[in-house]
């Protein structure tokens, strides 16, 4: 069978859910296609993250992609209703705090200056400030924290990404189901897709938004990119105890918790970090690593129960751990937005937006984007985030 589409989008994720949302909005009769293998999103990262938003980052372009997707979240509910059914996302501002020891306290000080700089919302504490905000809190080991008073919490990654689903799909985007398997070129562009089931689905501009996937499809143009899908555990917690005020805490030992209704969610960075396990939760390592830690750090979670766990998949940029956005420029109509290292699902909005805006007119109008182009890594400049979550 062939088909015709203005726009390819390959991944129906939260990026290519958001760049769909866009192009039909800025572009209403740009046909628009967004060919996902798991329309139930079984295996995809937006489903089965733990959904956060923050504005500590070391770079100052991550700290306003970040602004500027907040700024959406909090009027998501009209900006993607349908009809009269306005979006929920449960958007809870309770912040980060982020712990540091004598080590790591002088980058924790100048990745403050940078936030500030930028307008974030954040606060540097002495021990004994921790203590008094948060008295569940033990402070041994501990130098400085950095937290963020307002601007960054967790929301419902999964209703978000249906939201920007459903709302693309009103404003004319088509969704299919099926799996790229081929690129074909001619004559230095990109003029059609392959799919498994033989489809062929001809096109003026691709867009790789395969989250984990992003290298496989990448390797199809012949492109390769060093994106690679690491699986982290997400456990879901319960204590008798009462935590009044606990925001997304991020412990020096390398674990983060925060609550979750009347429970807790938490992880950690495994120490071995292998590409493409299988989606199968990491018990072994509550046990032995996160619950010692936690328990250590919050004595209340001395008598935690764990109650439930899963796994999804970081897609991290090995190169330099921030997003890969823009055209290939030896393929100009195959765009990529990939490689977001833990922090796409709460950038998707504003990435989502300018990566639209740079299809459809040419260039970046509401935050330039720019550094984080391909080029970068062709020419090997690498533009480091230094604060990676889990």
């Amino acid at each position: 069978m062939a088909m015709r589409t203005d726009v390819a989008i390959i991944g129906g994720g939260i990026m290519g859910s958001a760049l769909a949302y866009w192009l039909t909005r800025l572009a209403p009769r740009l046909a628009v296609a967004v060919v996902e293998r798991d329309p139930g999103y079984r295996q995809a990262s937006s489903a089965l993250s733990a959904a956060s938003i923050r504005q500590q980052f070391t770079t100052p372009l991550n700290i306003r992609i970040s602004q500027a997707s907040l700024e959406f979240l909090r009027g998501v509910g009209a900006t993607l209703a349908v009809g009269d059914e306005p979006a929920s996302i449960s958007v809870h501002e309770a912040g980060y705090l982020c712990l540091a020891d004598e080590e790591g306290a002088p980058r924790l000080r100048l990745a403050h200056g940078v936030q500030r700089a930028h307008g974030a919302d954040v606060l540097l504490l002495e021990p004994a400030a921790m203590a008094a905000r948060f008295p569940w809190l033990a402070t041994a080991g501990l130098a400085l924290a950095s937290y963020g008073q307002s601007g960054e919490g967790w929301f419902d990654g999964y209703a978000l990404l249906a939201a920007f689903s459903r709302k693309a799909r009103a404003q004319g985007a088509q969704y299919l189901r099926g799996e790229v398997v081929a690129i074909e070129r001619a004559g230095g562009r990109l003029v059609a897709l392959g799919l498994a089931d033989g489809t062929r689905l001809a096109c003026g501009v691709a867009v790789n938004a395969a989250g984990p996937w992003a290298r496989a499809v990448a390797r199809l143009a012949g492109i390769e990119l060093p994106v690679f899908a690491r699986r982290r555990t997400v456990f879901v917690i319960s204590t008798r105890a009462r935590l009044e005020g606990l925001p997304l805490l991020v412990d020096p030992s390398g674990f983060w918790i925060r609550p979750e209704g009347a429970q807790f969610i938490g992880g950690l960075a495994p120490r071995a970090d292998p590409d493409d396990l299988p989606l199968e939760p990491d018990y072994a390592s509550f046990e032995e690593e996160l619950w010692p830690a936690l328990a250590a750090r919050i004595p209340a979670f001395e008598e935690a129960r764990l109650e439930r766990a899963w796994a999804g998949y970081y897609e991290i940029n090995v190169f330099d751990h921030n997003a890969i956005i823009g055209p290939h420029p030896s393929l100009p109509n195959l765009y990529f937005v990939n490689g977001f290292s833990g922090h796409g699902l709460q950038q998707a909005a504003a990435v989502g937006r300018g990566l639209a805006e740079l299809i459809v007119e040419g260039r970046y109008r509401s935050l330039d984007l720019s550094p984080l182009g391909f080029e970068r890594l062709l020419e090997n400049r690498p533009l480091h985030e230094g604060n990676v979550i889990g």
